[in-house]
């Protein structure tokens, strides 16, 4: 194979991937990614011992263990297009050799978490609620942009979804990917499961209406009324779907976990988000350490 060009792998002359500026020795197995880059030292500070920290623009890493898991905690920033930078340069790190520049032999999957918050769809699911979600629907292009195959059921719940809402037909062509299975059924008692749809903005696309006329004003009803089978669409975020998207081509094991702090049905808000937060990342830790 032919080594990648400097403009498409990028390394600094310390030898660290050019966005997140972290060397492949900084990087752990498992990898929680959160939005907010203040929100990674509210992770690390349930990390028995700290290794490395790195902080590049709003790409903040902490990496260390709890125990002997070897774990590290990055920032995302918001949205799809920064989960795209993410996501790349974690695989860049774990799966290109940067001496030579090229791909390895042997493929390094990394099991990557999200901890983060999100707006809930359904009434009879609180705020402070953790949801795992199963499935994401994109309503966000990132993933047209990658060559993605969907199994069956992900193509019958997308075509479903696509029939109830009818915005395949108005300049947006959602998607869907499946989270990983192995990931997700280590979070039950506790969490809330289901479909979770990724907005490419919190105003518009979340049907939030300040100044701005809506081109879609019955979005809301149309989420919160789908279900296909047993599955339906539980919150809206604005992450997801490029996760499992990009875990799905890259070959990740991919997993969403929200706090609701937010329920647009009942119109309540949580009362101490910071609180709900923590709750989150507590008892999240206490699995992931143990997987």
């Amino acid at each position: 194979m032919n080594p990648l060009g400097s403009s498409e792998l990028i390394i600094t002359p310390r030898g660290t991937i050019y966005h997140l500026d972290l060397a492949p020795e900084h990087i752990a197995p498992t990898v929680i990614t959160v939005g907010d880059p203040d929100r990674v030292k509210e992770v690390s500070k349930y990390f028995d011992r700290i290794t490395h920290k790195a902080q590049h623009r709003e790409f903040v890493t902490h990496t260390g263990y709890i125990g002997n898991k070897h774990i590290s905690c990055v920032s995302t920033g918001i949205g799809p297009d920064n989960i795209d930078i993410v996501y790349n340069e974690l695989d860049a790190l774990v799966n290109i050799d940067f001496a030579t520049r090229t791909v390895k032999d042997q493929h390094t999957s990394l099991s990557l978490i999200r901890l983060g918050t999100c707006g809930c769809l359904q009434a009879e699911v609180p705020v402070e609620s953790l949801i795992v979600s199963s499935h994401a629907i994109g309503m966000d292009n990132l993933m047209h942009y990658y060559k993605m195959d969907n199994n069956p059921d992900e193509n019958y719940i997308i075509n479903e979804f696509n029939r109830h809402t009818g915005l395949d037909n108005k300049n947006i062509r959602p998607y869907i990917a499946e989270g990983s299975i192995n990931l997700r059924k280590h979070f039950g008692a506790g969490y809330v499961h289901g479909i979770t749809v990724t907005c490419p903005g919190f105003y518009g696309p979340q049907g939030r209406v300040l100044r701005g006329p809506l081109a879609f004003p019955h979005l809301i009803d149309a989420l919160t009324t789908f279900k296909s089978g047993d599955n339906r669409i539980t919150n809206f975020e604005m992450e997801t779907s490029a996760i499992y998207g990009l875990g799905k081509v890259l070959g990740h094991k991919s997993l969403s976990i929200s706090t609701a702090v937010a329920n647009r049905v009942t119109k309540t808000f949580c009362s101490d988000g910071n609180a709900a937060v923590d709750n989150m990342i507590r008892k999240s830790l206490e699995i992931i350490a143990g997987i």
